[in-house]
């Protein structure tokens, strides 16, 4: 092999799990900041929904150095079993518990 695809391999290699690292950073970053966990509930249109996906490709840096909100697509929470998540793109709001 050539040095030249030997350093390409490596360079590949690393980019991946550099790529792998950063989408599980962004995963951290919307359970903490956004209290997305799997099967959140989500209020979109007044319906609420259980988010199946989360897409962090979407998330954009803002100007303050934070994140946007990224785009998620769920299922009604009254039918999880429907067959096709729909997508709610970034109108959604974390479901909030009344704390008595």
């Amino acid at each position: 092999m050539e040095y030249g695809e030997s350093v390409q391999k490596v360079l590949l290699r690393k980019i991946r799990k550099a790529e792998q690292d950063l989408m599980q950073l962004k995963m951290d970053y919307c359970r903490f900041v956004f209290g997305l966990t799997h099967r959140a509930r989500v209020v979109s249109g007044g319906i609420t929904y259980l988010v199946l996906s989360v897409d962090v490709e979407s998330m954009a840096s803002t100007e303050e150095g934070a994140y946007t909100r990224p785009c998620v697509a769920g299922v009604p929470a009254d039918k999880p079993d429907q067959a096709e998540p729909i997508p709610l793109g970034t109108n959604w709001v974390l479901e909030q518990h009344n704390k008595h």
